[in-house]
């Protein structure tokens, strides 16, 4: 079975790193008319009858041109441009608004670009001073690195690592097995998903899980296996999913992050979302896949 973030990261571009520093080259290829490119107005774009827009180089607006790679034979670019006019009611979203207009066939080739294209812009735009004197700091590298103009020191785009787990207890497959989801304080009810929290400083990822699950519900973790991982730049995540097998039943929220958790077991998570009182994580979430694998197949409804 294929799940929903395997095909999210499926077909990624070439990101031609070595030819970011290459100028003459990228005046080239900006000047293909093959070449195609997406503007990022902040860190937002804006789609067209429910899909993302790609330009020619002679139709994008000026901005700073972030190289995003090569796929079919094309280049590909993003532009990023000033973002105090990128409102939502304008159709200007943020990532996250953005995901149903990567859902389909088509437009899940195109996903690695988008996310390529909106964590560069989300990390520029929170990016503007050195963080060791302060200095201002000048675009490298075709967007991919911001030099100090005062002591010289380069910054580099930064990826923050999150653990995100499926806890399960009882004799895997059997019917009385349960997994355990949590509802945010932030969400509405009846909306659940897997617990995530990230990875702290000298922290292994499997202690990470231990730590997140003990803290967000009091449930005591053992044996923990990796499952897969998912780019998530929303601001700057990297989703690494994994099943965890709980030594302790008893469920005590920490009230702060986590308003309800719940343990169900299969026969449960299938009626109640087919009911609407249980609502799960969107299709290309690693989250939903998370689930849908120790579930056994699709389930209904999503957020």
């Amino acid at each position: 079975m294929t799940y929903a973030h395997e095909q999210l990261a499926a077909d990624p571009h070439d990101r031609l790193g070595l030819r970011r520093g290459d100028d003459d080259w990228l005046r080239a290829r900006w000047a293909d008319p093959a070449s195609r490119v997406l503007e990022v107005r902040g860190s937002r774009a804006r789609p067209l009858d429910g899909r993302l827009v790609w330009t020619s180089p002679a139709d994008a607006p000026d901005g700073l041109r972030l190289l995003l790679g090569e796929q079919d034979g094309a280049a590909w670019f993003a532009v990023v441009t000033e973002g105090r006019s990128a409102r939502v009611e304008d159709g200007w979203l943020p990532l996250r608004g953005l995901l149903p207009a990567l859902d389909d066939d088509v437009a899940v080739r195109e996903a690695p670009l988008a996310f390529h294209a909106l964590g560069m812009a989300e990390w520029l735009f929170a990016t503007k001073f050195c963080p060791r004197c302060g200095g201002g700091l000048e675009p490298q590298k075709a967007g991919h690195e911001l030099r100090c103009s005062r002591c010289g020191r380069s910054q580099f785009p930064r990826t923050d690592p999150a653990v995100i787990m499926v806890v399960t207890r009882g004799e895997p497959g059997a019917p009385d097995e349960t997994c355990l989801l949590g509802r945010n304080a932030a969400w509405p009810e009846h909306r659940y998903s897997s617990l995530a929290g990230f990875c702290e400083p000298g922290e292994s990822l499997e202690d990470a899980v231990r730590r997140e699950v003990a803290e967000e519900t009091g449930v005591v973790v053992g044996e923990v296996r990796y499952f897969g991982n998912q780019p998530w730049p929303m601001p700057a995540s990297l989703m690494l999913g994994f099943h965890a097998r709980a030594e302790t039943e008893t469920i005590e929220v920490d009230e702060h992050e986590i308003a309800d958790a719940r343990w169900f077991t299969r026969e449960q998570m299938r009626a109640e979302a087919e009911a609407g009182s249980l609502v799960l994580p969107g299709g290309v979430s690693i989250s939903r896949s998370l689930i849908e694998h120790w579930y056994g197949g699709p389930l209904p409804g999503q957020w």
